[in-house]
């Protein structure tokens, strides 16, 4: 899944102004980002046709304090330029199943001593 320049246009007036020396353009940085959605790899396993992945990852960390990922994600969806959908899940930990120690049960402790019988 990735935007094409068309659908980028439409977008871009959301999006923070490039300045200095731009290593990954905005729309590069999206296409990466919509393949880590997608496929859902590490920030590590990103294709190098969107650029080294440790610059992506800080733009990505930048954007989401700024707020600028969900204004992003609510245009992508609203304009139909990528089909997205957000889905909620929440872990109870009544399904999850835990081994008793890890919730602080008490260990059973076996004597590993030998017991040495007296010779006579």
């Amino acid at each position: 899944m990735e935007i094409n320049r068309e659908q980028y246009e439409k977008i871009k007036h959301i999006l923070p102004v490039q300045r200095g020396r731009v290593v990954v353009e905005n729309m590069t940085f999206i296409n990466a980002l919509l393949y880590i959605c997608e496929n859902g790899c590490k920030w590590r396993r990103l294709p190098k046709e969107y650029g080294y992945w440790h610059v992506i990852y800080k733009r990505f960390n930048r954007w989401v304090v700024d707020g600028v990922i969900e204004k992003l994600f609510l245009e992508l969806h609203v304009s139909g330029a990528v089909n997205t959908g957000v889905i909620k899940r929440l872990l109870d930990s009544m399904i999850v199943p835990v081994h008793p120690d890890a919730c602080g049960a008490l260990k059973k402790m076996v004597s590993n001593q030998l017991v040495v019988a007296e010779v006579d």
